[in-house]
């Protein structure tokens, strides 16, 4: 997608999936929320990314599980 939140370069991170323009691995927020942890605790360690790209992330995650499923 051309304006994924998403980025992955095999220059940031090894190739990890990050937000775009971070170096926040978006495994981190999967973990945060799998521990019970709110989107808000995740922004305060997290200052780079913003809430809008964090729900552009789970629209975009929904998306793909959906066309997965399908």
């Amino acid at each position: 997608m051309a304006d994924s939140v998403i980025s992955i370069s095999k220059d940031v991170l090894g190739g990890t999936p990050v937000f775009s323009g971070t170096r926040v691995p978006v495994d981190i927020l999967i973990e945060y929320l799998e521990a019970g942890d709110s989107i808000d605790r995740f922004l305060e360690g997290f200052p780079s990314v913003t809430k809008e790209m964090v729900f552009g992330f789970l629209e975009e995650a929904r998306d793909r599980a959906i066309s997965a499923a399908s």
